[in-house]
């Protein structure tokens, strides 16, 4: 099996660690290193903010999953044998995978992917659009360029790690995950655009051939549609260290305050008899009322995972995070000091080794569960701490005024670099980058039909696909700052000449 998990990414040589290597190639990438320059959650604009962005982010994820992975094969977990039944978990290939999860990952955060999305499909006429995980396997594979070889030329098992969604937007697997029910976790579709495929996947159909081979060692071992182990640990140190650490970051820069977390949590508590009670749609209408979004939160929980959720279980939930966050973490405000430092390195030491500690394996999980996940009682946690940073942060105004001035800049910028690339008096004058993913893009398409996107007897253009790939592969390349400078060089509005250029 351990061969099998090799192919694909050794250079020939098996005489060291390859799945070492593999960690070592991310991130001596270039691609790892401007994720120190893209957004998290929010963009660290002040002076002295000290905020998480993707880079800092990417290591903490891998020390997480380094972590789940040491404990999982430890002799005490007494796991080793299912583990090796389900094709093996490895400490290097999920700190690698851990490593690369979002090198794909655009400008301005998650509001960067959406808008890619929307302006690759409709604006671009990509069938696929945009996905951060689907981008960040078409680094390591195709638009990366690693010595003589293009991608990074990581093992298989390494590869299949990164695979949070083992499948393409429409047609792989056959029948398609959207289509299953229950579907996998992130295998929905958008409402408004049911048609366009499953919201989040993991492979553009130009790197399909690629994923399947590297999830060619686990064929009769897992359902298409499943996660590797490896990969399975990688997603799930994923979400302990959004939930974790994206909460220090509002803490520090006094955002989230315990006043209005109180409120919200203690109001549920109170009043949890009666918003059972109440009609979705007036609960909906008065969302705002404390208490009322708890509640949503809670039936939202029964309506998709309905496998682990539990009354009991969340009201505890409520409480634990009540007590740890409201109580604990947020009692005095963030001043900077030893102290105030001190506070937040225990918050998060205390919950990393929780929900660490909380983590099990399953041979025959739930549709939406991969083989390994955590306790019934941190699950419900995680989906509590990951409601207070959505609620009192992601739908702050202040934040969606800075995310729709960014969102427009995006949306600029790509028409900008189009119309740039469809001029034929500049055909000489593109970035050289540009043209080269251009030409890659070209090659990618030849061989490949309408079908293989899933429009089977509709007219496709595939030379402005591969102009749009080539655009949105460009762009997504960018860090916060170089989206900035390179629209202000567009525009006319920067005079640094030879400066600009930097970016291109």
């Amino acid at each position: 099996m351990r061969d099998a998990r090799l192919f694909g990414g050794t250079d020939g040589d098996l005489s060291g660690n390859p799945f070492r290597a593999d960690r070592d190639r991310i991130v001596a990438s270039p691609f790892f290193a401007r994720l120190g320059g893209v957004t998290q959650v929010i963009s660290p604009g002040g002076s002295g903010l000290l905020v998480h962005n993707r880079l800092t982010h990417s290591l903490k994820v891998a020390s997480v999953a380094r972590g789940i992975s040491e404990r999982l094969c430890s002799p005490a977990a007494g796991a080793q044998a299912l583990l090796d039944k389900l094709g093996g978990c490895d400490a290097d290939v999920v700190e690698a995978a851990a490593l690369a999860h979002d090198l794909g990952h655009p400008p301005f955060g998650h509001l960067g992917e959406r808008v890619l999305d929307r302006l690759a499909r409709q604006r671009l006429g990509l069938p696929d659009g945009f996905e951060g995980n689907a981008q960040s396997y078409r680094i390591v594979t195709s638009t990366e360029i690693s010595g003589s070889t293009v991608g990074l030329d990581l093992t298989a098992a390494v590869r299949a790690a990164m695979a949070k969604y083992p499948w393409t937007r429409r047609t792989y697997p056959s029948p398609h995950v959207h289509l299953m029910h229950p579907t996998p976790r992130g295998a929905g579709v958008d409402p408004e655009d049911p048609a366009a495929g499953s919201v989040k996947f993991g492979a553009y159909v130009t790197e399909l051939a690629d994923l399947r081979q590297a999830r060619a060692p686990f064929d009769g071992l897992l359902a298409r549609w499943q996660q590797t182990v490896e990969a399975s640990v990688m997603d799930t140190a994923d979400d302990i260290a959004y939930a974790i650490h994206d909460l220090e970051d509002f803490h520090r820069v006094g955002v989230l305050q315990q006043g209005t977390v109180a409120t919200e949590l203690m109001a549920w508590q109170r009043d949890a008899t009666e918003l059972r009670g109440l009609d979705l749609a007036e609960l909906r209408h008065t969302a705002r009322r404390p208490g009322r979004s708890v509640e949503l939160l809670r039936r939202d929980l029964f309506r998709k995972d309905g496998w682990i959720s539990d009354d009991d279980a969340f009201w505890a939930a409520v409480e634990h995070v009540r007590h740890e966050l409201v109580d604990g973490l947020l009692a005095a405000p963030f001043d900077g000091s030893v102290e105030a430092e001190q506070n937040v390195a225990r918050f998060s030491a205390r919950w990393t080794r929780r929900l660490i500690d909380a983590i099990h394996v399953r041979e025959e999980p739930p549709m939406r569960s991969g083989h390994v996940a955590l306790g019934t009682a941190q699950w419900h946690e995680v989906q509590v701490l990951k409601f207070v940073h959505h609620r009192f942060v992601l739908e702050r105004p202040d934040l969606a005024l800075h995310q729709r001035g960014q969102a427009r800049l995006l949306g600029a910028l790509v028409e900008a670099l189009h119309a740039w690339l469809i001029d034929p008096a500049e055909a000489a004058r593109l970035p050289r980058r540009l043209h080269d993913l251009v030409e890659m893009a070209f090659a990618e398409v030849q061989g490949l039909t309408a079908a293989d996107y899933g429009l089977a007897g509709e007219d496709v253009d595939m030379t402005a696909m591969a102009r749009g790939r080539a655009i949105v592969d460009f762009v997504a390349a960018l860090t916060d700052g170089q989206a900035v400078g390179l629209l202000d060089a567009l525009s006319g509005r920067s005079r640094q000449l030879w400066t600009d250029a930097f970016v291109l």
